[in-house]
């Protein structure tokens, strides 16, 4: 397992007040007796290496707050959701994680006196997690803190899965999950349909006065559209960065790609404004919207996620018929249920 280079900061260069502060709610929240459960969280302690390179040792995992959609959906997917206290607002699937759990708002706007007054005995955070001072508040209190590495790959989400199971003390359910995964992967090599000249895929996140906020390289928009066979149509870009008409018009991308979000749904007329009528993907009418969390969580469902991806562009591309793309779908969707629902066996 890649181990990232280990954090030397301390905290004496914190906000006084908002240290203080997070460590008087954690001093009571150690005081606050824990609610049975029916598991009883880790019998013996165990010690981690997290994304950060810090070792942490976990003795208690009966109150988690979940921070990160994909950390969420592998602990449900590990049967460990009756242990989770609070999540995050990008923890949408499975839909009860939202629907039955408090909120600790926003990952990238975490409050550590929100998340430590779930008197929680254990944190999991996505490494994308901020702001920087609140993480750095959650490192320094009394809690367990394990940040999970985000690679868009799939060896990225195998180690994710792997050490999300083995803090929680479920390392023979995780490595059924991970077995589940790679079925997954099997299944999209074979069907992943191989073009004589893959598709150049632009991914749109959002619209920004008027420019295009687009994927370049090192994002999960990138990773799916690579696990998919096709190319990233900005190949030279690093990270999400808003581009102009001419150099939306200069990528010729042959689809668009776009996520819906919550209250929001992508439609075809984004292939009616002026970058996009001139290019192949204007002229085909080539856009695919996909759920967000399903199409960039780099999950438990990735492989299942590039399948229905690799399925779409190839009905774009003449190679299957759409109406096939979408049954094929529902019938991987619930040979997936299926096998996960076993590992929580």
């Amino acid at each position: 397992m890649r181990r990232a280079t280990r954090h030397r900061g301390g905290t004496a260069q914190l906000p006084a007040a908002l240290l203080a502060g997070a460590l008087v709610i954690t001093s009571l929240a150690a005081a606050t007796p824990l609610r049975a459960e029916p598991d009883p969280g880790r019998a013996e302690p165990a010690t981690v290496t997290d994304a950060g390179g810090r070792r942490v040792t976990i003795t208690d995992t009966r109150r988690i707050v979940a921070i990160g959609g994909a950390i969420t959906e592998i602990l449900y997917a590990l049967g460990a959701e009756h242990r989770i206290v609070a999540v995050d607002s990008t923890s949408v699937h499975p839909p009860q994680a939202l629907a039955d759990k408090p909120s600790v708002g926003y990952m990238r706007q975490l409050s550590p006196e929100g998340i430590l007054a779930m008197a929680p005995s254990l944190v999991l955070a996505s490494e994308g997690a901020g702001p920087p001072a609140a993480v750095a508040v959650l490192k320094a209190a009394q809690v367990p803190f394990v940040q999970v590495a985000d690679r868009y790959t799939i060896a990225g989400v195998i180690e994710k899965v792997r050490l999300v199971a083995d803090t929680i003390g479920e390392p023979t359910r995780g490595a059924c999950l991970i077995d589940a995964l790679r079925a997954d992967v099997a299944t999209l090599e074979r069907e992943r349909v191989r073009l004589a000249q893959p598709l150049r895929v632009l991914f749109v996140l959002s619209f920004v006065g008027g420019r295009a906020m687009v994927a370049g390289r090192d994002t999960a928009a990138d990773g799916i559209v690579r696990l998919a066979g096709a190319e990233n149509a900005m190949p030279d870009l690093v990270g999400y960065k808003p581009v102009g008409d001419e150099a939306i018009i200069a990528a010729q991308p042959d689809v668009v790609l776009m996520m819906n979000r919550p209250g929001e749904t992508a439609t075809a007329a984004v292939l009616d404004r002026p970058a996009f009528v001139g290019t192949p993907a204007g002229r085909a009418r080539a856009l695919v919207v996909m759920d967000g969390q399903y199409l960039l969580g780099f999950g438990p469902r990735t492989a299942r996620a590039a399948r229905d991806l690799a399925a779409r562009l190839a009905a774009l591309a003449g190679d299957t018929p759409a109406a096939a793309a979408t049954t094929g779908a529902g019938t991987r969707a619930v040979s997936h249920d299926a096998t996960v629902a076993d590992c929580r066996r």
